[in-house]
């Protein structure tokens, strides 16, 4: 497995699921974008950098040894796709950025001050009746009320903390997005399909993305990659991004530690696509699952709200199926885990996907990536 840290050239278009272009619209940019992004970036660069022809690709009649065709993909994935930087200065190490997870809240304290407070799984008291489709619910305890403090990222040493078990340290594992980037709003013009020409009165604005010096994404893969250097076209509107090397990391909880437990979290670093819905197993009425010769029982869930997984498919110039997923960050509580070391790690290398049966595109996609953290 290796890694690439993707650095932009320019500002990016980092386009969500919305449509934009007509007459007054506004388009909105995504950060970080999905880690389908990163993946048509990369295999499109593969496919010309070996000289494969992209229209006949597009029609299906060619393939490549890595990349594949276009309707089955090969040996290449995304295993993760993160924000990441090189420190405050823009010189430092290169390190990961995660969205905070859902089990951990930022709150300003009556200083103004930014605190760390965890959810705990927690059993309702008798006679209290709720609506939960699990035994138990994640509280944050918290003896006053606090505002929330948002746009706030932790750091690859931060997760490596909490999915250890250690609440993460305010001064030294959190960015604010401030820190990251900036946004640039541009002005659009809607073109006539047929004369190339500017289509009179269609003006629309899109939310452009300024990243600060040394910020920028990296994407861990399996399979094929590209050499120190390479420029890849990354978002809309064919902005560059050159590809510099990076290590592939995973901050998860050692996966000795957690089949002698007995129990563990789940937290996944991409958007998860289920046939359950928000949950990646299929459960029965106690939580009880086997999945891929695990078996636990998930007893606890924090799922913000789902949001919605699209794209645009340029081989066939049509919009992708659209996916309601559970947002990276997403936090799984399972116990009664039953599972070797082997069995654990084998699962975070293949992802939440079935063993047979699954989307083969999305999952080359990198969705349904998690990480395993203790409990």
């Amino acid at each position: 497995m290796n890694a690439h840290f993707l650095e932009p050239l320019d500002v990016l278009f980092l386009r969500g699921n919305r449509l934009f272009g007509d007459a007054g619209s506004y388009g909105e940019s995504l950060v970080p974008p999905w880690p389908s992004v990163a993946a048509g970036a990369i295999r499109s660069s593969i496919l010309v950098r070996d000289g494969v022809d992209l229209a006949a690709f597009a029609r299906g009649e060619v393939d490549h040894a890595g990349v594949g065709s276009r309707d089955t993909p090969g040996d290449f994935r995304v295993t993760d796709f993160q924000l990441a930087w090189h420190g405050p200065d823009g010189a430092g190490a290169l390190e990961r950025l995660y969205p905070l997870p859902a089990d951990l809240v930022a709150t300003h304290d009556e200083n103004g001050a930014i605190a760390l407070r965890p959810l705990s799984p927690t059993r309702l008291a008798e006679g209290i009746e709720d609506s939960g489709a699990t035994a138990l619910l994640p509280v944050m305890a918290q003896a006053r009320r606090a505002k929330p403090a948002t746009g706030l990222w932790l750091t690859e040493a931060g997760m490596r903390d909490w999915l250890g078990g250690r609440l993460p340290d305010t001064e030294r594992h959190l960015v604010s997005s401030e820190q990251l980037w900036l946004s640039d709003e541009r002005v659009g013009i809607g073109m006539d399909a047929t004369t190339r020409r500017a289509d009179e009165g269609k003006l629309f604005t899109m939310q452009a993305v300024a990243l600060s010096l040394g910020v920028g994404f990296v994407a861990s893969l399996e399979g094929d990659g590209l050499p120190e250097g390479a420029v890849v076209r990354l978002g809309g509107d064919g902005r560059g991004a050159v590809v510099r090397g990076a290590e592939a990391a995973d901050p998860g909880a050692d996966p000795e530690a957690l089949s002698g437990a007995g129990r563990c979290r789940m937290v996944l670093s991409t958007p998860g696509i289920f046939s359950s819905g928000w949950r990646p197993f299929d459960c029965d009425a106690e939580g009880r699952f086997e999945w891929m010769g695990l078996r636990g029982r998930l007893v606890c869930a924090a799922v913000p709200r789902a949001e919605v997984i699209s794209g645009w498919d340029l081989a066939r110039w049509q919009p992708k199926i659209a996916h309601r997923a559970a947002p990276a960050g997403s936090v799984y509580w399972i116990e009664d885990l039953q599972a070797t070391p082997e069995q654990l790690r084998k699962l975070a290398g293949h992802g939440l996907w079935p063993e047979s049966g699954y989307d083969a595109q999305r999952r080359a996609e990198g969705f349904n990536r998690f990480q395993w953290g203790a409990w």
